[in-house]
């Protein structure tokens, strides 16, 4: 009977591990998404409001991902989701929660 072994460098374990404590999770900011910026609801007070975002991302893997992280992809995905909208503005509302959030979206003029 033969018996393999594995040989794994450091390099291909520390891989491993980062993409693992991450959680895989990427999250892409489209050419739209990129033209709406969060604001604050005194900066939208002259804006139209176009409609209500909600975003949802995996906020645990295992074990609970970094808050940072998952902040930053509710928000990369209400800026995707508020751009088909029309909008060119964000607001939260309130706080992430379980990894979900919600988002007014606004068409301010310049």
């Amino acid at each position: 009977m033969k018996t393999y072994t594995a040989n794994f460098s450091l390099k291909t374990f520390a891989s491993l591990a980062l993409l693992t404590l991450s959680g895989c999770a990427f999250v892409n900011l489209t050419d739209a998404g990129s033209q709406v910026r969060q604001a604050t609801a005194d900066q939208v007070v002259n804006c139209k409001l176009v409609g209500e975002v909600a975003s949802q991302t995996k906020d645990k893997i295992v074990f609970n991902r970094n808050t940072g992280s998952v902040k930053e992809e509710l928000i990369v995905l209400a800026r995707n989701k508020a751009a088909e909208l029309g909008a060119n503005a964000i607001v939260t509302e309130g706080k992430a929660y379980y990894g979900a959030q919600n988002f007014k979206a606004y068409r301010c003029e310049a």
